[in-house]
């Protein structure tokens, strides 16, 4: 066996040069299933088994992708596990070391010149290999990822919509107590939250929430209870906001029911004491004695002992019902006073209303001409009048950001003129570039607005535009120029808000942009316009 320890030792202690930025990659291989002839071994990684993206050549002459060479030596050279396992393992030449190491271009020309397919199910893109490394590659709306919640597996251009919308594992914040919960949970949810809004059945009322449902019961004008006489035979389920009405219009059906129950109460309490009576004389009186006949009344007076006992608690009942008449009458006049106020009250407040209306409607008004007062404002601040503008872009960084991810992709300056009575015109830039300089290029174009004098210029029109990237040291600066194309629709008398845009997709390759560049300083840019004013 051939010991390796010393050996790796001492690769370790070698010095470790940093790659080229153009040969740095995040990727490794490329899929085999790309391909659409069969790989030949010549081009696969002897790390990740792909084909080789970006290929690097160690020196026992196998190749690796740059990615996988990187992950390989990150902790020093290590010794070529593919020249061990065909058994050509030499000391001297078999540790991959990045430092003797090499950027293999021949065969990354081969590579790129391969004949490539999509392998996503229905797309029907085909090329070369460089070409679906560089265009299409990541970007295939047919590429399916996996969700990292509920680990299916999805088209790209579907991610947000299902993360937001389809996901059973996504997590939701309960809109109206703002609790975190499972979405598998939502039903159970909306069955405790407290703040979930209810509908009264009775009122129609919407959006109470439960915690203050049953307080809304209770008051709700609207909800049914039964009449306060139900004990003694009322049998009207009436709004609860109607009770005194309906007390005061049944007023008569409840003094009846009343002395019904009055007259009950006294019935019931004759029948027992007559019962009492003849209980008692029957128990101390046999057939054979016979008393008189004062003997008799006086025995029957005495037997009714009870009587004026009952006859008290029947005056107490009247005396009663008469408070309680006393009572309905005050509560009636009371009704009566209340509703007379709630009417000066309403009427108070539909005047309330109504000048409040006026005051929404005067407010949004204002609202509006200030908005356009500041757009005008801000027209005027970087107007000019002589043909020339310049462009002062901050917040590059994120700005271009935005356009990558497709939030913002293109942005236009403010407007500028030939003249105070002249063309009106702005630019158009795509940060991340349009049509062929998407992805590589700043995309600078020239738009034709509608103008106020539009009516006394020469149409089409015709005038050179030159396009400028300013040097902020004043020395190179980028310049792109051209004349209209007068037979365009872009340079014919506007119809609408402004002409469809004009330029330059290849204007300014992004590499220029990046690092240390004189065009890009504290992380803004600006760009000059001129139109040639000549036989205007």
């Amino acid at each position: 066996m051939i010991s390796t320890a010393g050996t790796v030792g001492k690769w370790k202690a070698m010095a470790r040069p940093s790659l080229p930025s153009s040969l740095d990659s995040t990727l490794p291989g490329i899929s085999r299933e790309v391909l659409s002839v069969s790989m030949e071994p010549k081009y696969q990684c002897q790390q990740c088994k792909e084909i080789l993206r970006k290929p690097f050549q160690a020196q026992c002459g196998h190749r690796f992708c740059v990615f996988c060479f990187k992950q390989l030596t990150s902790s020093g050279p290590i010794p070529c596990k593919t020249c061990r396992a065909e058994g050509i393992f030499e000391e001297a030449t078999s540790m991959l070391n990045i430092a003797v190491a090499f950027p293999d271009n021949a065969a990354r020309r081969e590579i790129d010149s391969l004949p490539a397919k999509c392998q996503n199910d229905g797309c029907s893109w085909s090329g070369t290999l460089k070409e679906y490394e560089g265009q299409h590659e990541g970007r295939c709306d047919f590429e399916r990822v996996k969700c990292e919640a509920c680990q299916a597996l999805i088209l790209v251009r579907e991610k947000d919509h299902h993360n937001e919308r389809e996901c059973e594992a996504r997590t939701l914040n309960c809109k109206y107590c703002k609790v975190t919960f499972n979405f598998k949970e939502i039903k159970a949810h909306d069955e405790i939250c407290q703040k979930y809004p209810m509908q009264c059945k009775d009122c129609g009322k919407k959006k109470i929430p439960r915690e203050k449902f049953q307080e809304h019961i209770k008051s709700c004008a609207k909800s049914k209870l039964a009449c306060q006489f139900s004990e003694i035979g009322c049998r009207a389920v009436v709004d609860n906001g109607k009770q005194q009405e309906h007390e005061q219009t049944s007023m008569t059906e409840h003094l009846r029911l009343m002395l019904a129950v009055l007259s009950s109460e006294r019935l019931r309490a004759e029948g027992a004491g007559e019962l009492q009576e003849d209980s008692g004389l029957g128990l101390y009186r046999g057939p054979e004695d016979a008393s008189p006949a004062g003997a008799h009344a006086a025995g029957h007076n005495a037997g009714r002992g009870g009587g004026p006992g009952v006859q008290q608690k029947v005056t107490a009942l009247e005396n009663i019902v008469c408070v309680l008449n006393r009572e309905v009458e005050r509560s009636a006049l009371t009704l009566e006073a209340l509703s007379r106020q709630h009417r000066l009250d309403q009427e108070k407040i539909d005047n309330l209303s109504n000048k409040v209306r006026q005051l929404e409607r005067t407010l949004t008004m204002r609202d509006l001409q200030l908005a356009e007062s500041e757009q005008s404002l801000r027209e005027l601040q970087f107007c000019t009048y002589d043909g020339v503008f310049i462009w002062k872009i901050a917040d590059f960084s994120r700005r271009r950001q935005d356009a990558v991810g497709g939030r913002a992709p293109a942005m236009f300056s403010p407007a500028f003129y030939s003249s105070k009575y002249g063309y009106k015109m702005c630019l158009r830039l795509y940060l991340n570039g349009d049509g062929t300089g998407r992805g590589t290029h700043l995309s600078l174009f020239f738009v034709v607005m509608r103008g106020k004098y539009d009516a006394l210029l020469k149409w089409p029109f015709s005038q050179k535009v030159t396009l400028m990237l300013l040097d902020q040291n004043n020395r190179e600066h980028i310049i792109d120029a051209f004349r209209p194309d007068v037979s365009s629709t872009s340079f014919q008398r506007p119809i609408s808000e402004m002409n469809i845009a004009s330029g330059c997709p290849l204007f300014c390759p992004l590499a220029k942009l990046a690092g240390k560049s004189s065009y890009l300083r504290d992380d803004t840019i600006f760009i000059k316009a001129i139109v040639d004013l000549t036989s205007l």
